[in-house]
This record gives structure tokens, C-alpha cells and sequence, in this order.
């Protein structure tokens, strides 16, 4: 897992159907081949981006969903 500046041109952003569309509090997710990466639907641009392994962001949602 690691924040930083990588080349996500051309990687698929999308927010939750939950967001709504006040732009209010939300995250943008991208699947890449071997990562995920999440950033601040507010700063898209200028905002950090996080990128986390595949298997560490299953783990994840699988425990946020439990």
C-alpha cells in the first residue's frame, strides 16, 4: 500500500451507486491489473492517490461488508 504521484492515465474512476450527487464526502476507486487505487472525488486532479494491492483491498471490503 503506498500514497503517492503514479501514472493513472487512463484507469477507469468510479464512485459508489451511495454517493449521490452532492459531491459530498466520497472516494473514486480504479482497478488496475495487480492494485487498487482511491482518491478524493473532491480533488481528483491535485488530490493524493492510494494504491493498495488486490488481495489487501478484497480483505478489506470483504470486512467492511461483514
Amino acid at each position: 500500500m503506498g500514497q503517492g504521484t503514479w501514472n493513472v492515465d487512463g484507469l477507469s474512476w468510479f464512485k459508489s451507486s451511495y454517493s449521490g450527487s452532492g459531491g459530498g464526502d466520497c472516494v473514486e476507486v480504479a482497478v488496475a491489473h495487480a492494485s487498487v487505487y482511491l482518491r478524493d472525488s473532491k480533488a481528483p486532479a491535485d488530490g493524493p492517490t492510494l494504491r493498495i494491492g488486490r488481495e489487501e483491498w478484497a480483505a478489506f471490503v470483504s470486512h467492511a461488508s461483514a
